[in-house]
């Protein structure tokens, strides 16, 4: 199974916004350059992920993006769904139905056991995924992963985020 290069930019920009501050935001250009893509091929991820409500967007000079809600509460399904859709990866066609050694459609009343074992396996990936939430991944970096790329990560969100203004101060 092959996934898009999406999905992998998907999750590491939403691993990248869960450090960022409270209610703060980080332009989708700033991610963009954090993983050195075009800032319109991650601007159509950014918005798929906005549209499944795993990220917020803020408009405005200020705005940018932000998780939606907890990185406890998405799991790396939620992201590749988000991507890549809800459809199956594999997608029976019922070829066995085609070409000269067809036969009548009455000897197909059982379903195709190809599709039957690709959807076992789609399901039990799907369960795989469905197990590491974000904060997991979030958390794994930050223990083991190389102390230098941990420390340039966190100083890049610290440069890039924005803060926001809540709905209290703006009232003077």
């Amino acid at each position: 199974m092959k996934l898009g290069d999406g999905v992998e930019a998907a999750i590491h920009c939403a691993a990248t916004l869960a450090g960022v501050d409270g209610n703060s935001t980080m332009p989708g250009a700033a991610l963009a350059e954090c993983f050195g893509l075009s800032p319109s091929y991650l601007l159509k991820h950014l918005n798929q992920l906005t549209a499944a409500r795993i990220l917020e967007s803020v408009p405005g000079p200020a705005g940018g993006y932000r998780l939606a809600r907890a990185a406890e509460r998405i799991t790396l399904l939620d992201i590749v769904l988000a991507v890549e859709g809800r459809e199956p990866a594999f997608r029976c066609g019922e070829i066995r139905q085609r070409g000269p050694v067809k036969i009548d459609a009455s000897a197909y009343v059982k379903p195709c056991g190809i599709n039957a074992a690709m959807l076992r396996a789609e399901r039990a990936y799907r369960a795989a995924l469905a197990d590491v939430k974000l904060s997991d991944i979030v958390a794994e970096y930050a223990a083991e992963g190389d102390p230098r790329s941990y420390a340039a990560s966190c100083a890049f969100v610290e440069r890039h985020q924005r803060p926001q203004k809540s709905a209290s101060s703006k009232q003077t």
